[in-house]
């Protein structure tokens, strides 16, 4: 299969970073599977930016924290274009709740959108990638959750276990031409629901080095490097995007 014809699924990628990171796989040359769970005018917004950009995309709506929502995701991505060569596990929710307090509900949905989700794409789309002998598969964590988050324990579980994840895939499937890593963003600038989450990102730029917080766009221009034929040597890595930041 030509570069040209290989597909990108990026999860979560309605806005912000899988929206960048739908951009900038489909200026590569991939094609772009756009998903998310409930916002279609989103993700619209994506798919137009992708054809923009010259690539074909469709739009796969569905909940990667259901079990069936992943598996139908996939389905849709393989049969749309006969197979997923670059899988972004992006999707991700941060509740903030005190561990005592912390409903188990809100710890399963957590843990399902950013842990078990990475594990059930990963088996959907391996196989094709394994049959091709090339492949990407790049999670997400987050600065603040790889180091511990007060209040979001359900948070740094998740991301801990997909940093576990990206580890044992990258010595199992490295030999057969593919590559896992995860990116870690820092502070980064974009849409967000709650206007104290976009308060507290752009007071953290007071921590980064650079004096600002980051942009979607350089998050996927590290995700875009990962995804090509170049990053090929990169595998078991955690990239940190933060420009310098420290917890």
């Amino acid at each position: 299969m030509s570069e040209h014809h290989r597909t990108a699924l990026i999860t979560g990628s309605g806005r912000n970073i899988g929206r960048a990171c739908a951009v900038a796989l489909a200026r590569d040359g991939f094609n772009i599977v756009v998903n998310g769970s409930s916002n279609r005018d989103a993700c619209d917004k994506t798919a137009a930016a992708v054809a923009a950009a010259g690539a074909e995309c469709h739009i796969a709506m569905g909940d990667v924290g259901e079990k069936a929502g992943c598996a139908a995701i996939a389905r849709e991505a393989i049969e749309t274009f006969g197979g997923i060569d670059v899988l972004v596990n992006n999707a991700a929710i941060r509740p903030s709740s005190p561990f005592l307090e912390m409903d188990e509900d809100e710890w399963d949905r957590v843990l399902a959108i950013g842990m078990h989700a990475a594990f059930r794409l990963a088996r959907a789309s391996l196989p094709g990638m394994v049959e091709r002998g090339w492949g990407r598969i790049i999670n997400f964590a987050g600065m603040n959750a790889i180091h511990g988050y007060n209040g979001r324990a359900h948070v740094s579980v998740s991301k801990h276990g997909a940093w576990g994840l990206t580890k044992s895939l990258a010595k199992e499937f490295g030999s057969k031409g593919i590559t896992t890593n995860i990116v870690s963003p820092g502070p980064i600038s974009g849409e967000r629901d709650d206007p104290a989450t976009a308060a507290h990102i752009n007071d953290m730029a007071a921590r980064v080095p650079l004096g600002r917080v980051g942009t979607p766009e350089e998050v996927a221009a590290v995700v875009s490097m990962l995804a090509s034929d170049g990053g090929a040597f990169v595998n078991g890595q955690m990239l940190q995007v933060n420009g310098g930041a420290e917890t």
